[in-house]
This record gives C-alpha cells, sequence and structure tokens, in this order.
C-alpha cells in the first residue's frame, strides 16, 4: 500500500536536491523541515515520511525533531491565530482559566490546538509584554488586555462575522 501522498512525495521530492550538499546528509533534516512548513505552512505527515526516507534515517528521529522545535506545526494552523498570554501577571490574573474558556468557546481539545471548522488556531507564549493589561491575548496582530469571558465572547462574535473587534 503506498504511504505517501503524490503531492507531499511531489513537495519534499523537489525540495530535496537543493541540499545535497550537506555532509553528512542527515544534517539537511532541519532545513528541509523549515522549506516544507514554509511552503505547506505546517508538516505533513506523509512529508515527514518522504524526508526519513530521503536521509536514510528512522521516521522516529524525524518525528522527534519536528516535535522537539515550537516553530514546527504538525497539523495546519487555523485562519486566525489567538495567542493567550501566560506571563506571572497573566496567570495571576487567571489566564489558564481564559485559555481553557477560549478552548471550550472553539471546541477545542488539547493536545488539539485548531478548531474544528479551522477558523482558529489556539497557543501560549510565556509573555506578551502587556502585563499591566492582564489577562491578555492576542488575535491576529491586535492585543486585547483585562480579558473575561464576556469579552471573549464578544471579540469571537466580531472576528467570526469578519470583522476586527476593538
Amino acid at each position: 500500500m503506498e504511504t505517501h501522498t503524490p503531492d507531499a512525495d511531489g513537495l519534499v521530492d523537489t525540495i530535496f536536491p537543493s541540499y545535497a550538499g550537506y555532509t553528512p546528509p542527515q544534517s539537511a533534516l532541519i532545513p528541509i523541515l523549515q522549506e516544507i512548513q514554509a511552503k505547506v505552512g505546517y508538516l505533513p505527515a506523509t512529508s515527514l515520511a518522504r524526508v526519513a526516507e530521503l536521509l536514510h534515517i528512522p521516521p522516529s528521529q524525524v518525528y522527534g525533531v519536528a516535535t522537539f522545535y515550537h516553530q514546527f506545526r504538525l497539523q495546519p494552523k487555523g485562519e486566525h491565530l489567538i495567542t493567550v498570554c501566560r506571563g506571572t501577571a497573566c496567570h495571576v490574573k487567571g489566564s489558564q482559566d481564559t485559555l481553557n474558556y477560549i478552548n471550550q468557546q472553539l471546541g477545542i481539545k488539547p493536545p488539539k490546538d485548531t478548531s474544528p471548522d479551522g477558523a482558529f488556531t489556539v497557543q501560549q507564549v510565556r509573555c506578551l509584554g502587556a502585563c499591566g493589561l492582564a489577562p491578555v491575548i492576542k488575535v491576529d496582530e491586535t492585543v486585547y488586555g483585562k480579558v473575561d469571558h464576556a469579552k471573549i465572547r464578544s471579540i469571537l462574535k466580531t472576528v467570526r462575522k469578519g470583522g476586527k473587534p476593538e
């Protein structure tokens, strides 16, 4: 049974020759993964398997690298990115509840981070640098401070309708 999709194999096979000069060839792993993600937006499982084949390394090693570095995604990112600050000030002001509430509102069940409809991806960061506004979230490039459940519902409703919350 074929384990790779033609599109994934085609992409990896297309970019692989650019890394032919790496010695040893396995040292090209991270740059190859970076290029796949830059082109696709995430690392499809079929691409990871093909990279393992071409570099002659175990798939578990490729998967281990892809899951170790936070820059890599194994799932497509949603249309909108919600970043929840988990820094000390936000934590004290309830950012774990904020995160849980956002996930509940979007139907996200961790470890997944993207809503079932593909509209939102939720990520946590250590600090957004707006500690005086804790708890803080960022939707795409807009920062919202002192968020509570009502404000979160309002933001999500506005973004779903295609608008930009105030």
